[in-house]
């Protein structure tokens, strides 16, 4: 399909979700959609993450630290100019590490944390929408055993849900940037067509204010 061009204030998207909700599907469809530069969140260049699920007590800081400065790096290039895209849309916000931090480090840690990422943050691009996408644990373990990705085999429920509360608190205080909240549990954007269209009529085709929520029609097959 010709790609589309949306409304001018729609330079900068970015998809947010919990681990297996479908962010870098959705961002890889969006950005061909609008033949948007993409940018993807690069989680399998941390040389602690899978030591990190071995050991979340001993290697939390350290993991956290490097996405810090891995996401601050490409935060940089997302303001730069780009002569072949007039649009970005990434599978990731700067202010998720924070959502992670906030779940996996102790209270003397998050705090030198905190200092470490508000030093940084000026180097930050705010998107100028935040899609984030909402999905039951159930959903999400599925998603996660579907992709069978080696170095998320030992991600658990608990986990999985601490993150969700997080996320949730998260959002429900967040103001950079408008956020449209979509309840993917029950649709299929990936392999169903018209569950994509949905999503990109709510997405691509009409103003977006402080939070939205919400719930595709289409259920999932």
């Amino acid at each position: 399909m010709n790609s589309i061009k949306p409304p001018a204030e729609l330079h900068y998207l970015a998809i947010e979700g919990v681990i297996g909700a479908g962010k870098t599907s959705l961002a890889q469809m969006l950005a061909n959609r609008i033949n948007a530069r993409l940018v993807l969140e690069a989680f399998e260049d941390n040389p602690f993450l899978e030591r990190f699920y071995d050991d979340p007590e001993r290697f939390a800081f350290p993991t956290q630290v490097q996405f810090l400065i891995s996401r601050v790096r490409q935060q940089q290039k997302i303001g730069e100019y780009d002569l072949f895209h007039d649009y970005v849309v990434s599978d990731y916000i700067f202010d998720k590490d924070r959502i992670f931090a906030t779940t996996t480090l102790k209270a003397e840690e998050l705090d030198l944390y905190d200092r470490i990422a508000s030093t940084l943050e000026g180097y930050v691009v705010s998107p100028d929408l935040v899609i984030y996408l909402q999905s039951s644990v159930d959903r999400l373990l599925d998603n996660i055993k579907s992709r069978n990705r080696l170095n998320e085999f030992k991600i658990t429920r608990h986990y999985l849900e601490e993150l969700s509360e997080s996320y949730t608190h998260f959002f429900f205080r967040y103001q950079r940037s408008p956020v449209l909240i979509i309840n993917t549990t029950e649709i299929d954007f990936v392999n169903e067509h018209e569950h994509f269209e949905e999503l990109v009529q709510q997405i691509l085709h009409r103003p977006h204010y402080g939070i939205e929520y919400y719930l595709p029609s289409g259920g999932r097959k």
